[in-house]
C-alpha cells in the first residue's frame, strides 16, 4: 500500500534521507523510529507529496507521487506532529470543512462526521471550540480528519507526542483498530509505544535504515554480544578470576538474603551459559539462578542507532 522505493533527500548540502527504502502492507501498522533529525518527518513529508527527493519514489496505493501526486493525497490520511487546527472553528464544523476539501458528496458529509465523531470517541466534544479542547482532544480531531475520507492508508508523524499516559493508550487502541484494515506507518520516540502498537519496525538514523523487523527479528540483528543475569553466593573475586577473558560483570547488587545478583556480559554472541557455571564451580561458589537475557528493545534501538556510544 505504501512504497519507498531508493529515495534520497538533500537540503543543501545535508543529506537527510539516503537511499532509503521499504513497504508498508494492507492491515499493517509500522512503526518508524529515529533520534531526532534522523529522516523520519522529512521521509514522511515526501511520501504525502508536500516535498519532492532528489532521487527515487514513493508510491501510495499504485500511485506515484511524481506522476499522480493529487491521487497520492486522495489515497493518504496525514496527521503532522503539529496537529494543525482552525482554533476557531467548532469541532464539528471543522471535520465538515474538512469534509468538503476532500471532496465528500454533500449527501454523504452529515454521516461521515457523524462516523469519525463516534471513531475517534468526540461526542462531548463535538460543540466545542477546537481553542477549548485539550491536547489528547485536539489530536483526536487530528486523527478525525484524516481519517475522513476513508483512505486506504495512514500517516501519523508522533500522534502520542505530549500526551499523558491514558491518553496515549486511548491513541494506541485507536491506531490498532485502524490499522487491522489500513496500512499505517507509525512515527514515535517512544520505543514502547513502538513495541506494543506496531507490528513492524523500521529504525532510521543519519538518513539511512539500519534495521527493519519485528522487534525479535532486530534483537537478532543487534547481537554480537550476550548478557547473562547470575545469582550467586560465594567470594566475589574468586569469581571475577575465574570468568572467561571475553566476559565481565556490568552490574553487581547485594541482596537482602546474603546472595549477590550480577550481570555479566560476553563478547561472544553464542550461548556460554556453560562457562559461567564452570567458573562458579572453580570459585567454590553456590549458583542459585543463571539466565541469558534477551536484548530489549532500548538495547536495540542504541546498538543500531550508535546511541550506546554516544
Amino acid at each position: 500500500m505504501i512504497e519507498v522505493e531508493n529515495l534520497t533527500k538533500k537540503f543543501g548540502a545535508t543529506l537527510a534521507v539516503d537511499n532509503v527504502t521499504f513497504t508498508v502492507k494492507p492491515g499493517e501498522v509500522v512503526g518508524f523510529l529515529g533520534p531526532n533529525g534522523a529522516g523520519k518527518t522529512t521521509t514522511m513529508r515526501v511520501i504525502t507529496g508536500l516535498i519532492y527527493p532528489q532521487a527515487g519514489t514513493a508510491r501510495v496505493n499504485g500511485y506515484d507521487i511524481w506522476d499522480d501526486p493529487v491521487a497520492v493525497k486522495r489515497s493518504l490520511g496525514y496527521l503532522p506532529e503539529s496537529t494543525p487546527l482552525y482554533e476557531e472553528m467548532g469541532v464539528v464544523d471543522f471535520l465538515r470543512f474538512t469534509a468538503e476539501a476532500r471532496g465528500i458528496p454533500k449527501k454523504d458529509i452529515r454521516a461521515r462526521v457523524d462516523e469519525m465523531i463516534e471513531t475517534c470517541a468526540l461526542k462531548d466534544m463535538a460543540f466545542k471550540d477546537v481553542s477549548e479542547l485539550s491536547r489528547g482532544y485536539r489530536q483526536r480531531v487530528g486523527l478525525a480528519q484524516a481519517l475522513i475520507h476513508d483512505p486506504p492508508a495512514l500517516i501519523l508523524d508522533e500522534p502520542t507526542s505530549g500526551l499523558d499516559p491514558t491518553q496515549i493508550l486511548e491513541i494506541r487502541k485507536l491506531v490498532r483498530k485502524l490499522g487491522e484494515s489500513k496500512a499505517i506507518l507509525f512515527s514515535t520516540h517512544i520505543l514502547d509505544e513502538a513495541q506494543k502498537t506496531c507490528d513492524r519496525i523500521l529504525i532510521i538514523t543519519d538518513g539511512r535504515l539500519v534495521g527493519e523487523g519485528s522487534p525479535q527479528e532486530l534483537a537478532a540483528m543487534a547481537k554480537g554480544s550476550s548478557l547473562y543475569r547470575v545469582e550467586y553466593r560465594g567470594e566475589l573475586q574468586r569469581l571475577l578470576s575465574a570468568v572467561p577473558a571475553h566476559m565481565k560483570v556490568v552490574q553487581e547488587q547485594r541482596l537482602p538474603d546474603g546472595w549477590m545478583a550480577l550481570d555479566i556480559s560476553s563478547s561472544e554472541a553464542d550461548d556460554r551459559s556453560e562457562e559461567l557455571f564452570d567458573a562458579v564451580v572453580a570459585a567454590e561458589g553456590k549458583l542459585r539462578r543463571l539466565a541469558r537475557k534477551e536484548a530489549t528493545l532500548e538495547e536495540v534501538f542504541l546498538h543500531l542507532t550508535g546511541g550506546g556510544e554516544a
